[in-house]
This record gives structure tokens, C-alpha cells and sequence, in this order.
């Protein structure tokens, strides 16, 4: 039986659970946000040591200004605002993505949280902030083509040792909610080998039983990687 160390979400249905309640867009971001520190507190119970959220892509500053304005309010709160309740909870926050467009209150709030946890042990969670798995790979060629890296010296090791999640384990889950089913840049690089998992309910209401019906799909299965 495999056990889940590494649980990784796309946070999808938040825009869609709002229209179908009626709601205006920021209600269902703002009640998909709270929904990350339950899970946190439900992962901790059931000794998941690494949490991964895409909580905003770079494609999604295509989205209305409105909404990204929004967003952003909602993502320097988690950054700012919450800072102790996470802390107080033994949470290890890191931001992963590029820091391009982003305002400098945000990155000082970014560079806040991430010191003010960084020797939390009860959970790791990676919050995917103007993240894409693709730019993930780019910026990681990027660096090591400024090392003067010889060809014949790149390898699987080396581009792992350069991506934004360098020095931590792959996921060993994947899942998105709201039923659909595409990774939509998500972990490009390390999910290969990711179990991936695709429950119908939307991001806000994942709850804790969804959590363990998610646990205990993952333990049914079979691992494979590649050689068996």
C-alpha cells in the first residue's frame, strides 16, 4: 500500500460553485482560499508531510482586471493578514513562481511568510503563485546555460537541481477538482510519474471526507515507474 506524503491540488470550480449559488466570482475565491488552510489542518492529522496548491497561473492574468485585482487582495491577505494563524498551526509556507508582475508589497509579504515559517515542521505547503510548470523548465535552462553548463552535462539531476522545486520530493498525488481533467500546467516537471486523481466536486467543496475518499483511492493503487 502506497503511502500519500506529497499531496498536490489544482484548486479548480471556484467561479463555478459561486454562479451556481448565485454569487458574485470573488465569493467562490474567497471560500476556495479558506478552504486551503482546512485542508492543511486535515493533512496535518493524517501525516501528509508536503501540500501543493495552484492557487494562480500566469495564464491567469488573462482573466478579467477585476478579478485579478481581486485575486490579488485575496493572495497578499494569505500572505500578510494570516501570517500567525499559519505559523501557529507549524505550517512551512513557501512561494513557488516567478516574480514578475507581481507588486513589491506583495513580494515583501511573500519573503515575510516564507522567513517566518521556514522552520515550521507539522506541514510544507507550496502555494503555485504566477506559476507554470513550462516557465518552471525555462527559467531552470535559463540558469544553467548562464553556469556554463557543457551539453553533454545536462541531465534529468541537474535540470531537477534548477527547478523552483529543487530539494523537494515529486508528488506523489495529483488531483483536480470540478471534474475536469488536464494538469494545465501543473508541475510539468516533476508530476511525470504522479498518480493523477480527478474528483467532480468543485474546490469549495472538497471537505474532509473528500480528503480521505482521495487517501484511500491512492492507496488502491499500483505504483509504476516505467521499469516494473
Amino acid at each position: 500500500m502506497s503511502k500519500l506524503k506529497h499531496l498536490a491540488i489544482i484548486l479548480d470550480g471556484n467561479r463555478r460553485w459561486a454562479k451556481e449559488k448565485g454569487l458574485p466570482v470573488f465569493k467562490g475565491h474567497g471560500a476556495g482560499y479558506e478552504r486551503i488552510k482546512d485542508v492543511c489542518r486535515w493533512c496535518i492529522k493524517r501525516d501528509i508531510e508536503i501540500l501543493t496548491v495552484y492557487a494562480f497561473s500566469t495564464e491567469n492574468w488573462n482573466r478579467s482586471k477585476e478579478e485579478v485585482k481581486y485575486l490579488m487582495i485575496l493572495l497578499n491577505k494569505a500572505f500578510s493578514d494570516d501570517i500567525e494563524e499559519l505559523n501557529n498551526l507549524g505550517i512551512k509556507v513557501n512561494i513557488i513562481g516567478s516574480r514578475d508582475k507581481i507588486s513589491p508589497t506583495i513580494k515583501k509579504n511573500i519573503e515575510k511568510i516564507e522567513e517566518k515559517t521556514k522552520n515550521n515542521k507539522k506541514i510544507v505547503l507550496n502555494i503555485c503563485f504566477n506559476y507554470g510548470g513550462r516557465l518552471e523548465i525555462i527559467e531552470a535552462v535559463k540558469d544553467i546555460i548562464m553556469e556554463g553548463t557543457k551539453p553533454e552535462e545536462v541531465s534529468e539531476e541537474l535540470i531537477s537541481n534548477h527547478i523552483w522545486f529543487k530539494g523537494q520530493p515529486d508528488p506523489d498525488l495529483v488531483i483536480r477538482t470540478s471534474g475536469e481533467q488536464r494538469l494545465s500546467g501543473f508541475l510539468t516537471w516533476t508530476s511525470v510519474y504522479s498518480e493523477l486523481y480527478f474528483p467532480r466536486c468543485y474546490w469549495p467543496d472538497f471537505d474532509e471526507k473528500e480528503l480521505d475518499k482521495t487517501i484511500a483511492e491512492f492507496e488502491k493503487r499500483n505504483r509504476r515507474f516505467g521499469g516494473d
